[in-house]
């Protein structure tokens, strides 16, 4: 669908907006608005197929859901996104945690030696591994045969 899209001259792609989903309160029979927050473990869908596609179509990639740190946006940076955005993130700290996102990702670059966001952007993305099967479906399995069951 991304490749049909950027065929048709799409500028830029959002990976992935999450959807409206309202519930229904069984005291008043209303359907009544349901915001739920993402959380960072929502980064890893959109983080996936960012890398995945980055580098196959011309268009933009916005990456969005679960981008909560400067990490996140490292993460999404490098796995080819040209944006991220984080609307839960200002909902819960407020407008300013802009700034600290803004310096912390200053002193990551800083610390990692990049001298800029393009020189990161696309450097992790499956076109430039050295292993892209680690993106592919097929390493489901062997994520399934690392996981360690915690002992209560």
């Amino acid at each position: 669908m991304a490749k049909r899209l950027d065929e048709e001259g799409v500028d830029g792609l959002v990976l992935f907006n999450r959807f409206y989903q309202p519930d229904i309160n069984l005291d008043s029979l209303e359907v009544r608005p349901n915001v739920i927050l993402s959380t960072p473990q929502a980064l890893r869908l959109p983080m996936r197929w960012i890398a995945i596609l980055h580098g196959r179509i011309k268009a933009d990639l916005a990456a969005t859901s679960g981008v909560h740190t400067s990490h996140d946006v490292v993460k999404m940076l490098m796995v080819g996104a040209n944006v991220t955005m984080l609307c839960s993130a200002l909902l819960r700290h407020g407008i300013d945690y802009t700034r600290a996102i803004e310096e912390d990702l200053r002193r990551w670059m800083t610390e990692h030696e990049y001298e800029s966001v393009r020189q990161m952007q696309g450097s992790m993305s499956q076109k430039n591994s050295s292993n892209p099967t680690e993106f592919e479906r097929a390493q489901y399995m062997r994520a399934l045969h690392s996981y360690k069951r915690e002992t209560i």
